[in-house]
């Protein structure tokens, strides 16, 4: 037992496990492909049952060292091309593998794996573990000629092969999820496995191939999908930042196709693998914005919906009947709120119709018999909330007020319509305008909600409870009354205040920012 305390032992038992474990890497991709086709609670099993058969046929082939040197002396000669024992088993396995990865390639570029209906058919077991026998051999000669030609004691080899089959059974698993949840790492692996079946063969055939170019150009392409899969990370991090809702209503819109720009862009194009029937199927740019106001619905708050306090039409019930008949006939709205002296001083709602009715049916006018009980709403409210009890109500309307009982907003049926399909023409309390310049910026109404802006423009700012307009965005970041020529960042874009309408911005731009900016 000298040997064990030879430092160059150690060191080549060292050296050979770490070759072991990358000469093993391919078999691990190929097991991790084939063990996928199993139901899920085979497929552990599946990867032990593979890579111990590995281990004991390694083990094997150890044991009968003189055997294993005589496949590589020739058989016979084909052409002037002398095989080997090792040279037909490298030439069977490399053809296999080439078939193999090919039919597992094809399979998926055509898109054919789950093309099914019903329940999913699954591989046999046992046709799956013969596979994975059969690659297994090839690979493990492949992995004992290695060590042979290492080092010279057979206690090392075998330690090297079972350490480094220990290392490969821990990390199965975790390379076998990785690999099934991107389908661009099994293109990549399938592609590994076709570059080494050639390999394989071409080594059969006596022409060698120095390992080293194989694992460079793995090792390369594993660093490019690394760089693939951190831009993917990075991309589903700042997705998942949008509220669950909004990206429930993208993915729906994904499933659904690209929102049209025009109505040229329904039509169909000349390498669309659709038929050309299914062109008028395709949904509109208007039914695109109507499905994502709906599944977005429950995260607005009723304060992106509703006629903020400075907008709202009032009759002052202690000024008189005729204060009410002009305020009646200047508003365009059927519904008017009354109250006392002060907007805060809600008495009620008074509709048209009644009135009207009154009127014609002779009655003197009085303003407090036909006042009827509003509906009144905490801020806190979101649109979907205030759509299911504004339903139960005899009145579509509803009052928004602040935690101190302050009127903040009126909302009725016809907002939280116009939430869903857009304003009316006749009910529509301002334009919130979105106009592209020549330069990729936008100049926007600051009134708009940020649900508004992105339906008239494509941008999604950061959403924030203390905001829901443009306007209260620029007040938020700047803590004080914006002022013209004001900017502000959100995100990668750069807002700029235009214009102010009182106290609140007015026009605003939008324009990209620069990139040392946006860090």
């Amino acid at each position: 037992m000298e040997w064990l305390s030879d430092p160059s032992i150690w060191m080549g038992l060292t050296t050979l496990v770490i070759l072991e474990v990358i000469l093993g890497i391919d078999n691990l991709v190929f097991i991790a492909i084939l063990a996928d086709k199993l139901p899920p609670e085979q497929r552990d099993k599946a990867r032990l049952i593979g890579l111990s058969l590995a281990l004991i046929m390694r083990l094997g082939l150890l044991a009968t060292l003189s055997w294993i040197m005589r496949l590589t002396e020739p058989l016979f000669t084909l052409l002037g091309q002398a095989f080997s024992g090792r040279d037909l088993i490298l030439l069977a396995g490399g053809v296999f593998l080439l078939f193999k990865a090919t039919m597992e390639l094809h399979e998926r570029l055509e898109g054919h794996k789950d093309d099914h209906h019903g329940p999913k058919v699954h591989a046999s077991f046992a046709l799956i573990v013969t596979q994975i026998v059969i690659l297994d051999a090839v690979f493990s000669l492949d992995s004992v000629i290695t060590a042979v030609g290492m080092v010279d004691h057979l206690g090392v080899m075998m330690a090297a092969v079972v350490i480094a089959m220990a290392v490969m059974m821990l990390a199965s698993k975790p390379l076998t999820d990785f690999v099934n949840r991107h389908a661009t790492v099994v293109i990549l692996c399938l592609g590994f496995l076709l570059m080494i079946g050639f390999s394989l063969v071409a080594e059969g055939f006596g022409f060698h191939i120095p390992k080293g170019y194989l694992y460079a150009a793995i090792a390369f392409s594993i660093l490019i999908e690394g760089f693939n899969q951190w831009s993917l990370f990075n991309r589903e991090r700042n997705q998942r930042r949008l509220p669950f809702r909004q990206r429930t209503a993208d993915a729906v819109m994904r499933l659904l196709g690209a929102r049209p720009t025009s109505a040229a862009a329904v039509s169909l194009g000349a390498d669309d693998s659709l038929d050309a029937g299914t062109a008028q199927e395709r949904l509109g740019a208007a039914e695109h914005d109507m499905i994502r106001s709906v599944l977005t619905l429950a995260d607005r708050s009723v304060a992106s919906v509703m006629t903020v306090r400075p907008d709202i039409q009032w009759i002052d019930g202690q000024r008189g009947l005729e204060h009410a008949r002009e305020r009646l006939i200047e508003s365009p709205h059927t519904r008017v709120l009354v109250c006392d002296g002060d907007l805060d001083e809600l008495q009620g709602v008074v509709q048209s119709r009644d009135l009207l009715a009154a009127l014609l049916s002779g009655k003197p006018l009085v303003l407090a018999d036909h006042v009827r009980e509003a509906m009144i709403l905490p801020e806190s409210t979101t649109a979907l909330q205030a759509l299911e009890r504004i339903r139960e109500h005899p009145i579509p309307l509803a009052v928004i007020v602040d935690e101190y009982g302050s009127v903040e907003g009126l909302v009725t049926a016809n907002d939280l319509l116009a939430a869903i399909a857009g304003d009316l023409a006749d009910t529509r309390d301002a334009d919130y305008g979105a106009e592209r310049q020549d330069d990729g910026s936008w100049i926007v109404d600051a009134s708009a909600s940020m649900e508004d802006l992105q339906r008239a423009t494509g941008i999604a700012l950061a959403r924030d409870p203390a905001y829901v307009t443009v306007s209260g965005l620029f007040l938020h970041r700047l803590e004080r009354l914006p002022r013209v020529g004001d900017q502000v960042l959100a995100g990668d874009w750069l807002l700029e205040v235009l214009s102010l309408e009182r106290r609140r911005v007015g026009k605003a731009r939008i324009l990209q920012a620069e990139p040392d900016a946006a860090g």
